[in-house]
């Protein structure tokens, strides 16, 4: 089976070292800065083409892994269908997390298999996503004849397969910048609370890995501890007099907080009385005297 990989970024060099590990043909390689192609060469090695031209990769490879940015997954797709002979039995997939398999719709005319395969994981750079596939869920859809090779693609690079309906490839990547991409940037709000009296996130690092750990073992529900879960209305105001002038941090912290508060009322921590007064306090109303 030989492999093309569309987009020499980092999860496409990732994606084409590990498989090429595993024993698979990486048969060709393009994208359109040199430098990501230098890249590339350095990881899957020299007996692989190397291009500028998508259309080279689709002609020479059986299966086409499309690991551009999201927005230019269809434009691949609409350039190579346009210039392309009949593709059938070729298989074509892309790795957003995002967007289904009908992304690639321009190639069905050229009678390619469609799907998308999605490692759910993060990639800031190829070395920590080499490391981190084993463990990683590939999440997989598209068109029934694709999912056997989808799947066989996937078990050879992540831990677990995972089938996924077309409908709801939104709903689960919503889900995966919650936990990813917003989780980054709440921690980059209290590291900016916490440099204002001279700390940096390090000392926090120990609490966090706890809480991770809690979560993978618990559950968030039964993980969630602190003042809104035990009702403590002074602990909280006293936060927000500290969070005035904060803005943007300032709203975060009493949206998360009303979120803390569903769950302490799903727990039934709280009395009705008590779960209405720190709902009235975090959506602004008076401090308590």
């Amino acid at each position: 089976m030989r492999i093309g990989i569309i987009g020499a970024g980092k999860v496409g060099c990732a994606l084409g070292y590990t498989l090429k590990k595993k024993g698979f043909e990486v048969a060709a390689v393009a994208d359109v800065r040199p430098s990501s192609l230098d890249a590339a060469r350095a990881y899957i090695g020299e007996d692989c083409f190397y291009t500028g031209n998508n259309l080279d990769v689709a002609e020479m490879a059986e299966v086409v892994a499309v690991t551009t940015q999201d927005k230019e997954i269809r434009n691949v797709a609409a350039q190579i269908s346009s210039k392309a002979g009949r593709l059938d039995g070729k298989l074509f997939f892309h790795t957003s997390g995002a967007h289904d398999a009908r992304e690639l719709s321009p190639l069905e005319k050229n009678g390619a298999l469609l799907g998308s395969l999605h490692p759910l994981q993060t990639f800031p750079d190829i070395d920590a996503g080499i490391a981190a596939l084993p463990e990683t869920y590939i999440f997989i859809e598209g068109d029934e004849k694709a999912l056997p090779l989808l799947k066989l693609l996937g078990s050879n690079l992540g831990a677990k397969v995972e089938p996924i309906e077309s409908k709801n490839k939104v709903l689960y990547h919503l889900c995966a910048v919650f936990v990813c991409n917003l989780l980054s940037a709440l921690f980059f709000a209290a590291q900016g609370i916490v440099k204002r009296i001279g700390i940096d996130l390090p000392p926090f690092y120990p609490i966090i890995r706890a809480t991770l750990a809690n979560i993978e073992a618990k559950g968030p529900l039964l993980s969630l501890t602190g003042p809104v879960v035990r009702g403590d209305s002074g602990t909280i105001s006293s936060h927000i007099k500290a969070l005035e002038g904060m803005g943007l941090t300032d709203r975060v912290y009493r949206v998360l907080s009303l979120v803390a508060l569903d769950m302490a009322r799903e727990r039934k921590t709280l009395t009705k009385e008590e779960i209405e007064a720190l709902g009235t306090l975090l959506e602004g109303g008076r401090l308590p005297s």
